[in-house]
């Protein structure tokens, strides 16, 4: 399945070589063009004579980079991307091209003080523990600056449920993929853009270049159908159909486009729901500011955990948000 390869490719912010190489090879029997921006985006061409239409799908995931090392060699590291650090400890990584094993080490519950094992724990507190016995024989394995991303494989699991690293966001960009195989009126570009997870950096030089009529941004996001969640939060739910966005941290979408949305889905037997909450953002805002229109809408398919080592969706989802973007693109 291709969902499952793009999870279990290792391509964080601004290193998403591997998934360029995948998308790449995909897209190219589908489309009149493929091109690499100075960024690294992937700007796929499907010429038409109708409106010009721009699709987004960030192939990056959150990740960690390397920041220093240890006496005991050990790894100091950051971030890539916003990652809760109480579900970093105890992870199983890879570390570069080289899929380098580690494991992210945390101080034994054993030993802590009370007022440690209260407090929220910080990544500086944390080390990645590849096996090496002195900070030379580190530095000798892993370069300053390497990137490392959770190991977790697809996998699938009850009925209709997938789990897997990263499905923000590859659900969108294999999503993307699919929709690129088919043929449409419109003059359509597909982007598969950069650092979304680092403040949407990638998604400002198509925006520029571009200067489309409409957006429609394809994107894996918040679900919190959980027991301790109140309703009122429960952003998305599985099951339940991809969510269309009214607004987020950085975007107030179309209200005509969502409309028209609406009522395809309705027209076509559909299931949608709406994105409760306008909490997080994605490229929407970088093409809305730096952009020709503001025209923009996103398609999401909710996914339980994200920004975590496991993420959890519905095919069903998956492959509906897929209907609904191909008969929109089919209505231009």
């Amino acid at each position: 399945m291709l969902l499952e390869r793009l999870c279990n490719a290792a391509s964080p912010s601004a290193y998403e070589g591997e998934m360029r190489e995948i998308i790449k090879s995909e897209i190219k029997d589908y489309v009149d063009e493929v091109k690499v921006d100075r960024m690294g985006n992937i700007v796929a061409h499907k010429e038409g004579t109708g409106k010009r239409i721009l699709i987004d799908a960030h192939m990056d995931e959150v990740g960690f980079i390397i920041t220093g090392y240890n006496e005991d060699g050990t790894l100091k590291f950051s971030s890539l991307g916003l990652v809760d650090s109480k579900v970093v400890p105890c992870k199983v990584v890879s570390l570069g091209e080289k899929r380098i094993p580690g494991v992210i080490g945390l101080k034994p519950v054993h030993l802590q003080t009370k007022e440690e094992s209260e407090k929220n724990i910080q990544l500086s507190n944390l080390c990645i523990d590849i096996g090496a016995k002195s900070k030379e024989e580190a530095r000798s394995i892993i370069p300053l600056g390497e990137y490392a991303v959770f190991t977790t494989r697809f996998e699938y699991f009850g009925e209709g449920l997938i789990k897997a690293k990263a499905l923000d966001n590859r659900v969108g960009c294999s999503a993307l993929i699919e929709l690129l195989k088919e043929k449409y009126n419109c003059d359509l570009y597909g982007v598969f853009s950069v650092q979304e997870e680092i403040k949407d950096r990638g998604a400002y030089i198509p925006a520029y270049n571009i200067q489309s009529d409409i957006v429609l941004i394809l994107e894996g996001t918040i679900c919190a159908d959980m027991p301790n969640v109140g309703e009122n939060l429960k952003v998305t739910k599985l099951k339940e159909g991809p969510a269309i966005s009214i607004m987020d941290e950085t975007s107030i979408f179309d209200s005509n486009i969502i409309s028209e949305i609406k009522n395809i889905a309705v027209e076509k037997g559909i299931p949608y729901q709406i994105r409760k909450s306008t909490a997080g953002n994605n490229n929407g805002g970088s093409y809305i500011m730096n952009g020709d229109s503001t025209n923009v809408i996103t398609l999401s398919v909710p996914s339980r955990y994200i920004h975590s080592s496991i993420s959890v969706c519905s095919i069903e989802d998956y492959e509906n948000t897929i209907r609904l973007a191909k008969e929109y693109l089919k209505s231009l």
